[in-house]
């Protein structure tokens, strides 16, 4: 099904994105938020040996993951790592201006600390959810031209 931008935007109430690091003891939100949206929309992702989570809320990113992100160890952790801080310092600088730019866009800052190891799997998705982002809203988090 395509789409163009004002459809989707319609359906902001789907794009409810979470994508918020979490501690599993404060997940009980994000549990509640996803039970109003379809499973194979949602994306949760946490490492085995961390207590951090991220839940992303997008019709169809787990399809786009699957079928055209890159696969995993294709990038180094400490690529993808570096790439997340640049994307997520503008991602939450833009989520603070909701005068300035599209808060259905930006609804939610992200809570990515750069000195936390949240492992290769964390990583892995959030690097590819903003490849996907800036490829489906024609945004540019950076001057990093986002590629598949």
């Amino acid at each position: 099904m395509n789409m163009n931008f004002k459809q989707m935007r319609r359906y902001s109430y789907l794009f409810t994105l979470i994508l918020t690091l979490l501690s599993c003891s404060s997940s009980q939100h994000a549990t509640q938020t996803s039970q109003e949206v379809p499973e194979e929309d949602i994306v949760r992702i946490t490492e085995p040996d961390s207590e951090y989570e991220i839940v992303i809320i997008e019709p169809g990113f787990n399809t786009w993951l699957a079928s055209t992100a890159r696969p995993q160890g294709y990038y180094s952790q400490s690529f993808m790592e570096a790439r997340n801080k640049i994307w997520v310092r503008e991602w939450n600088l833009r989520a603070q201006q909701v005068d300035r730019y599209d808060p259905s866009l930006y609804e939610l800052q992200i809570d990515y600390k750069p000195d936390i190891n949240y492992g290769y799997d964390v990583n892995y998705k959030l690097y590819n959810y903003f490849i996907y982002f800036q490829l489906t809203y024609n945004q540019r988090l950076s001057t990093i031209i986002p590629r598949i």
